[in-house]
């Protein structure tokens, strides 16, 4: 099914609104917490609706491997297996099995587990087979995902590549009428910082006529100002009455920059592993809860932003849980982060609908440099 972006405000090239798929609704600007196998670490699905999450990405590659795809079907797909009443995003795999420098050709790419070594192959079509499997309600079509930098020819051979494999994603998913009624795909954007390729990409892949749009391969290393510029060229040229998704960004600066030039979703794991090292995200930036400075702190983690899930423990509390590694740490700091994020989308979203998007920016900006 189409994912259909209804606008409920703009202000500038931000916008606020509503995806309607065939699971129902969500709000953005929104950030979807990572459940790489199935799972946030430390947290339970009943934790994260409790957060107000709507959509929980999980990892094809990690899936496909353990359980199984197969498995997870059996048991329901992601909702039933994860107990999960929201919406599900899948990623392709292909991140993940780019970066085991796999065997690539235009059938697809043949690669070893992680896990026990053996051989599987992934095409764009089994892509789909797989993730319709998981029973997600966004799949993402098989992209190249080339390292940055890059020589310009190896960008625009992943262009291509990424072109060729989803119209053979686009043609397998449009092919079963059931998936379709009940599932979206979206199609992915690369082309490194080239300008040029960027446009060249997206027009490419938006002439396929996916469900939404992603932009992949920006915030893997290449300068703030380099992805800033790319992201702005590539958004252009993007449908404005469908979903704009930033796959794997979640630094609170570089989240309402790209919101300010018309992002709606993005998904990262930096706030839940932060949160695993004792990094707490807060009005004033990243806080190490590990530092002495705090064995004594009464105060809340942020507190300009009261409530939340740790509101009731002071930081001395929580620096103890790091320091002696007790668990407890883990979850509640993990809950923080997600928490904190969720508050920011929303004051993103009251601010473009307020018509001040450029003073929260620039306050969130000040703040964590």
């Amino acid at each position: 099914m189409k994912a259909i972006f209804e606008p409920s405000a703009h202000d500038g090239l931000a916008r606020s609104g509503v995806v309607h798929t065939a699971r129902g609704t969500f709000t953005t600007p929104c950030f979807i917490p990572v459940g790489t196998r199935g799972a946030v670490k430390f947290l339970s699905s009943d934790d994260l609706a409790s957060l107000g999450a709507e959509v929980v990405l999980g990892n094809t590659y990690h899936l496909m491997l353990r359980p199984g795809a197969d498995v997870v079907a059996e048991l329901g797909g992601l909702h039933g297996f994860a107990n999960w009443n929201g919406h599900v995003l899948t990623d392709s795999g292909g991140y993940q099995i780019f970066s085991l420098e796999p065997e690539v050709d235009d059938e697809g790419a043949l690669f070893r587990s992680t896990y026990d070594g053996s051989r599987h192959h992934l095409s764009p079509e089994s892509a789909v087979e797989i993730q319709a499997a998981l029973g997600s309600d966004i799949q993402m079509a098989l992209d190249v995902c080339p390292a940055l930098p890059g020589e310009r020819g190896q960008i625009e051979s992943a262009c291509n590549r990424t072109t060729l494999w989803a119209e053979r994603a686009r043609e397998a998913f449009v092919a079963d009428d059931a998936l379709v009624a009940r599932a979206s795909q979206f199609g992915i954007v690369q082309g490194g910082i080239d300008p040029k390729l960027r446009m060249r990409s997206a027009e490419q892949i938006t002439s396929l006529g996916f469900d939404g749009y992603a932009v992949g391969g920006l915030s893997v290393g290449e300068p703030v100002p380099d992805m800033l510029e790319t992201l702005a060229v590539t958004t252009q040229c993007l449908p404005a009455d469908q979903p704009r998704y930033f796959m794997g960004l979640g630094d609170p600066i570089g989240i309402v920059e790209s919101i300010g030039l018309g992002v709606d979703m993005f998904d990262c794991v930096l706030p839940t592993r932060l949160a695993r090292h004792g990094t707490a995200l807060t009005s004033e930036g990243r806080m190490n809860i590990k530092r002495a400075e705090y064995a004594r702190d009464d105060r809340p983690l942020d507190p300009q932003r009261p409530g939340g899930p740790c509101a009731e423990y002071p930081r001395g509390y929580l620096r103890h849980l790091v320091a002696v590694h007790e668990p407890t740490a883990a979850r509640l700091l993990t809950m923080h982060n997600l928490w904190w994020l969720f508050e920011l989308m929303s004051d993103a979203r009251s601010a473009i609908e307020g018509g001040y998007f450029a003073s929260f920016k620039a306050d969130v900006v000040a703040r964590w440099s």
